[in-house]
């Protein structure tokens, strides 16, 4: 396997004192891998991104990111969130070079990459459309444009899919897999849906009910390159989710959903 690019190592994180979202919590993601994180609702998935990438402050243990504490601002970190979070008085094409320019990229350069991926995810004669004239899968698509068009080596993903519809999310996976096949990104994606999690991943990690924890880590060998749509009838995708379900299954008997 290639060098760790993330390391986390026996992270405990309390809020307020009092609710412990983390406990010995450990786990590495190597350079150009995608690992999906799947665990109850409030199991501390979100708080595990926060802390790799540097928004909130390491309490107990220690996390590395391409060998060096996190930090917040990182440029070979990019994060995309749940919701597309979409400046409504910008189009597609300045929402898609948003990130680039915030972070200093030239005028020409950050337009030609924000052009380029949208084309890539199918919004060739968007690109001067405002969120508003916008579907929320076109939205997200914007989103991932602008996740994509940073030159982030590290991408954190927290539910990008999770509030579309089932027909629009597969779409949006195929996209994500075709993206990732040609650039090879290391890839951290949180997920409550376990199907996305085996398409897309190399390896599948469980987390407990809260205080979370990882309790299995489940390699999925399905060849690659995948067509998300082609797995539905595969007999050993089918096998894969029934092992995922079983350990999620064995946290929530635990615990329960926290």
């Amino acid at each position: 396997m290639a060098e760790a690019t993330i390391v986390v190592e026996d992270i405990e994180h309390v809020f307020g004192g009092a609710v412990m979202a983390l406990s010995r919590t450990s786990l590495s993601v190597a350079s150009g891998e995608f690992v999906s994180v799947v665990g109850p609702s409030g199991c501390g998935k979100t708080t595990l991104l926060n802390l790799i990438a540097g928004l909130i402050e390491v309490q107990s243990g220690r996390v590395l990111v391409a060998g060096a504490p996190p930090r917040a601002g990182r440029h070979d970190i990019a994060y995309m969130l749940a919701r597309d979070s979409l400046y409504p008085w910008l189009t597609a094409q300045r929402n898609a070079e948003l990130g680039n320019e915030l972070r200093g990229m030239p005028s020409g350069e950050r337009a030609e990459r924000a052009q380029r991926l949208l084309g890539a995810v199918g919004l060739t004669g968007f690109a001067s459309a405002y969120p508003k004239q916008l579907s929320q899968g076109m939205r997200q698509r914007v989103a991932l444009a602008r996740t994509f068009a940073m030159p982030s080596h590290i991408l954190l993903m927290d539910e990008p899919f999770g509030a579309l519809d089932a027909q629009t999310k597969l779409q949006l996976e195929d996209l994500l897999l075709e993206l990732w096949q040609d650039e090879q990104r290391t890839v951290l994606f949180v997920t409550h849906d376990l199907a996305e999690a085996v398409v897309l991943s190399d390896r599948v990690m469980v987390m407990s009910a809260r205080p979370g924890r990882i309790v299995a880590d489940i390699g999925i060998d399905l060849p690659r390159p995948r067509s998300v749509c082609a797995l539905q009838t595969d007999t050993r995708f089918h096998e894969i989710y029934s092992d995922v379900w079983a350990k999620l299954e064995e946290t929530l008997g635990h615990g329960g959903i926290a």
